[in-house]
């Protein structure tokens, strides 16, 4: 227990830090290669803020641990929303002006949706998971012409300035891209192997401990950069940040982890997790969009975001060590 204690530590703390040498790395690439700064940002660090719950995910579901694939996933999109924008619209209110976000916001809250209805019946099977892959790489083909189209956006030029600050030579990009994906990938092992040992030993379900523990340490980058962006005044990036990675969450890593190992849960997660992760996206699409101008999330948006999250997780743990 000891062991495997030290091992969940440290395998988030690895994870977490070889995410942000691949990000680092394959952003520095994209830029040398000419990739348009706001293509980056969605695709390349979108893809890299999210590889902890691609990977985590992935070996769940090849060693049979199906529960914490699927609670990673929709786990690090509940945090996502409402602890990570919750603390970073108190630190500081978060304006909306890109127009490829506000396109996003109603895309995500219709992914949800499609996500909710899969699962309706208990269950994703590889034919859901491969129509979340379809869905997924559809809409990066989308992002990727609007992000051609869109060079001038305030997006675009928020990361444009962040990537002349963090760029590094070729060969060393290379090198932490390589480095960063072998990392994660043996952190990713460490850590899910500690997660199933605790859950384990106090009775917990590989659900929950996906929903909890994993999905906070896998949703650590998007804390960070997050937070970094919005004392930075980068409000773009750092919503952009959360879209692109609960994207990612919902259509990639459920759709991969699903076409290795067909999950099921059962009619209590479905009306208790799936049902959260939908009404935060739903307040998120509420809070953010802006029907009459720029979105805007305000502190006291951001409190409610808060609230929800801590809400949610007392009323999680306490269903597993309350009374039975």
């Amino acid at each position: 227990m000891l062991l495997a204690t030290i091992a969940l530590i440290a395998g988030l703390a690895l994870l977490v830090w070889s995410a942000d040498r691949f990000v680092d790395g394959s952003a520095s690439v994209a830029r040398h290669f000419g990739m348009p700064p706001l293509l980056i940002g969605m695709v390349i660090v979108g893809f890299g803020t999210s590889a902890p719950e691609m990977v985590v995910s992935a070996l769940a579901a090849v060693q049979g641990n199906p529960g914490i694939a699927l609670g990673n996933a929709y786990g690090s999109n509940i945090t996502n929303i409402a602890l990570i924008l919750g603390v970073t619209a108190l630190i500081s209110p978060i304006a909306v002006h890109s127009q490829v976000l506000r396109k996003e916001l109603p895309i995500l809250t219709l992914v949800t949706v499609l996500a909710a209805w899969q699962l309706m019946d208990g269950a994703i099977s590889r034919f859901d998971a491969v129509v979340l892959l379809a869905v997924f790489a559809g809409l990066m083909t989308w992002t990727v012409v609007q992000g051609m189209r869109k060079r001038d956006d305030a997006l675009g030029q928020e990361l444009g300035q962040e990537l002349e600050v963090t760029a590094m030579p070729v060969r060393r990009a290379i090198f932490w891209v390589i480095a960063g994906l072998v990392l994660l990938i043996a952190s990713s092992r460490v850590l899910v192997w500690a997660a199933v040992t605790i859950a384990r030993a106090f009775g917990v379900s590989d659900l929950v401990i996906g929903l909890t523990v994993v999905a906070v340490g896998t949703s650590l980058p998007e804390l960070a950069s997050s937070i970094i962006a919005a004392r930075k005044k980068e409000h773009d990036i750092a919503l952009g940040n959360i879209l692109g990675s609960n994207l990612f969450n919902t259509l990639a890593v459920v759709g991969i982890a699903g076409t290795i190992h067909p999950m099921s849960v059962g009619p209590d997660e479905y009306d208790r997790d799936m049902l959260v992760m939908a009404g935060v996206t739903l307040s998120l699409f509420v809070f953010g969009f802006g029907f009459r101008g720029p979105g805007r999330i305000n502190r006291i948006e951001g409190g409610i975001l808060l609230a929800m999250y801590v809400g949610y997780t007392t009323f999680l743990i306490s269903t597993q060590f309350g009374p039975s």
